[in-house]
């Protein structure tokens, strides 16, 4: 695997990329979030232009195929990880984890001090696998404003339907 910025050619790609990702989360009986559209090729035009959009790609027979992607922003000193999506075919080969040190090393680069990210908490590859990789719940209390302006628009979408929790890794 190789972390790069998308290209816009692959921005379709990285929608297939989500809608594969998301299929496992109907045998959880979260079929709302299986059949949840992908970011807009708009917005993921926005992370890529921004350079915050990158992808993990296989090296493989096949060419250069996007097999993961990440997108991020700052907000309020941390580099918030709006999305990460690994594809089923690269599942438990340490993607995710890789696309995360990558926006940590970036995060550094740029004077960030954390990873912040919001997910569900029922589900093994949501805040249990970040919890393995360092970050550690927030309490309401330490929300920032900007992330509890995420909160609000994640709530607004109806995702409060399954328990959810703001995650924090210090860089």
């Amino acid at each position: 695997m190789r972390i790069r910025l998308a290209t816009r050619a692959e921005l379709p790609a990285l929608q297939d990329v989500e809608r594969a990702a998301g299929a496992p989360f109907r045998d959880l009986g979260m079929p709302e979030i299986a059949d949840d559209e992908p970011p807009a090729l708009d917005v993921l035009e926005r992370y890529r232009r921004a350079g915050r959009c990158w992808v993990a790609v296989d090296e493989g027979d096949e060419g250069e195929l996007p097999a993961a992607y990440l997108l991020a922003e700052p907000v309020d000193g941390a580099l918030h990880i709006e999305q990460v999506s690994v594809h089923p075919r690269a599942a438990r080969r340490g993607v995710g984890r890789v696309l995360l040190a990558h926006a940590a090393d970036r995060a550094r680069e740029e004077g960030l001090t954390a990873l912040t990210l919001t997910t569900f908490t029922d589900v093994p590859w949501n805040a249990p696998y970040y919890a393995r990789l360092g970050f550690r719940p927030l309490p309401e209390t330490d929300l920032t404003p900007g992330l509890r302006a995420i909160r609000a628009e994640e709530a607004a979408h109806g995702l409060d339907r399954w328990p959810r929790v703001c995650m924090r890794a210090e860089l």
